[in-house]
């Protein structure tokens, strides 16, 4: 059965990771991976997560099946983060999924069902999944510009100018925050314009929210889809739990839909069919340590102030990185890092250069030059500005 079956093309982040395991240098330096990391490299169990676990443990009496919609707990406790009230919770339909990545399938799959022949707007420098992903549910997709790769900001003209083309049968998927792989995020004036755009043309917005926390703060980052729902009948909105909680492994996510009322039902019914039909009841630890978190004031407080020192010491490797640059340099052609937000920056290197980087120095990037910020520290940070010195004048 099997024979014709191509061999597999290996996973550019696979690669790199199997790659730096490796490597035998003891400097080496590892900014592939799209994890978060402490100063000493660690990826850990953050201490409201631990005690939310211990909780579950000491009160949970059951383990059995759930609703293929999965804890409602979770459901409303997501509602309330992501949207903030910003539309009446009876335009709110949501279901549990096995991570963000299930999510993006399924709200993939929504889309087919309603709008087969819709063409899905993807920023051209995305999360190398949404391709694959939009691919696999049978969608088309066409890019729009998003990155200025010259000053690392955002091409607004550009963007907004591809996007009078979407049709009004067309869904835009934008990231609501910490853009992966650029860190380039628009700002409040810019989603505002962009709710106009979508507005006007028609589109549907479909908002990956991956990283909520670790760019401007929860409300701040949150800030566009909100916008986006008040103004608009209809948003489909995706996120993940895996970078803000450090839940991984346990693949927490969610997908919602913000309609109007009369057809929440029909919606909410629609999700959890998806879910029937592709994975059955969703995992249910994961959503309920998060649920656990946000539904107890001292643990959510706990869970904020350690979000919060983690975003702070994203942003210190950035401006760490910016000043090391600069001095290297002699000039600030990377000063754009400082500004961005979350856990990525794409840096303007060839791959001629990505490969010195690694071969010569030890430090791993991805090969389109995607950078993790987390992986950073004290002793890295003057490192990796020295070998982008050499490489650059090389």
């Amino acid at each position: 059965m099997f024979e014709s079956l191509p061999e597999p093309k290996l996973d550019g982040i696979i690669a790199l990771m199997q790659a730096f395991a490796d490597d035998p240098r003891l400097g080496k330096i590892d900014l592939g991976v799209g994890v978060y990391r402490d100063e000493v490299g660690r990826t850990p169990v953050m201490q409201a997560v631990k005690a939310a676990e211990q909780h579950i443990i000491d009160t949970q009496q059951s383990k059995s099946y759930l609703s293929l919609a999965g804890d409602g707990a979770f459901l409303t406790q997501m509602e309330a983060l992501l949207l903030g009230g910003a539309v009446p919770s009876d335009r709110v339909a949501a279901v549990a999924t096995p991570g963000g990545t299930a999510a993006v399938r399924q709200m993939c799959e929504l889309i087919r069902l309603a709008r087969a022949q819709a063409t899905i707007w993807v920023s051209a420098q995305t999360w190398p999944n949404h391709g694959p992903l939009i691919a696999a549910a049978g969608l088309k997709s066409r890019p729009y510009r998003y990155l200025d790769a010259v000053t690392g900001t955002l091409d607004r003209a550009g963007m907004m100018a591809d996007l009078e083309q979407a049709d009004a049968q067309d869904v835009v998927l934008l990231h609501g925050c910490c853009h992966n792989p650029t860190g380039v995020d628009p700002s409040p004036e810019d989603w505002a314009e962009i709710a106009a755009l979508l507005d006007r043309r028609g589109a549907l917005p479909f908002v990956d929210m991956a990283y909520q926390g670790f760019g401007a703060g929860l409300d701040a980052d949150a800030g566009g889809l909100r916008h986006l729902a008040a103004r608009l009948p209809e948003v489909l909105v995706v996120a993940s739990c895996s970078k803000n909680f450090g839940l991984y492994r346990e693949r927490v996510g969610l997908a919602m839909a913000v309609v109007p009322a009369p057809r929440r039902a029909t919606l909410a019914g629609t999700l959890a069919g998806l879910n029937r039909k592709i994975f059955a009841f969703p995992p249910d630890h994961g959503g309920r340590v998060v649920s656990t978190i946000l539904g107890d004031t001292q643990l959510r407080h706990m869970w904020q102030a350690e979000l919060e020192q983690m975003r702070g010491r994203v942003a210190e490797n950035r401006s760490a990185l910016a000043a090391a640059l600069r001095e290297a340099l002699g000039s600030d052609q990377f000063g754009f890092i400082a500004d961005q937000q979350g856990m990525f920056s794409l840096l303007p290197l060839t791959p001629d250069q990505i490969a010195a980087l690694r071969e010569a120095h030890g430090i791993y990037i991805l090969g389109d030059g995607r950078m993790n910020m987390a992986g950073l520290n004290d002793q890295s940070v003057p490192v990796l500005a020295q070998a982008m010195a050499q490489v650059l004048e090389g």
